[in-house]
């Protein structure tokens, strides 16, 4: 896994940050109802259509956090355009998403293909 500087992003780099959007966490609720059915299987357009998308965001953290994988979300986590981060909650360190996927499958030791949860 690759390293990363333990520094905060401020609001103007977070814009830089590649990815993170309602389309990442409709992904994460398949990839992690695939792993260990932590959350339901949603579509990224239920995170904005009926209202509850902050829920949702809600239920994906907390299967994350139980994983150490934690999300920083400025903004408003349904939107199409949201900055999402992804970090190891037990260094603080930044990751991508499919980082953070490969540790979920070491800490569950569940291991999955793309291919077996985006169905």
């Amino acid at each position: 896994m690759a390293e990363f500087e333990n520094e905060k992003l401020d609001k103007e780099e977070l814009e830089q940050v590649a990815g993170g959007s309602c389309y990442d966490l409709a992904d994460d609720s398949r990839f992690l109802n695939s792993l260990n059915g932590s959350t339901d299987r949603w579509g990224a357009t239920k995170f904005w259509l009926d209202g509850s998308g902050g829920k949702k965001f809600k239920a994906i953290e907390a299967a994350w956090a139980k994983l150490g994988v934690g999300l920083i979300c400025p903004d408003d986590p349904t939107g199409a355009r949201t900055k999402i981060q992804y970090v190891l909650l037990d260094s603080a360190k930044e990751i991508t998403q499919e980082q953070a996927r490969q540790h979920a499958m070491e800490v569950t030791g569940h291991h999955m293909s793309y291919s077996d949860w985006h169905r």
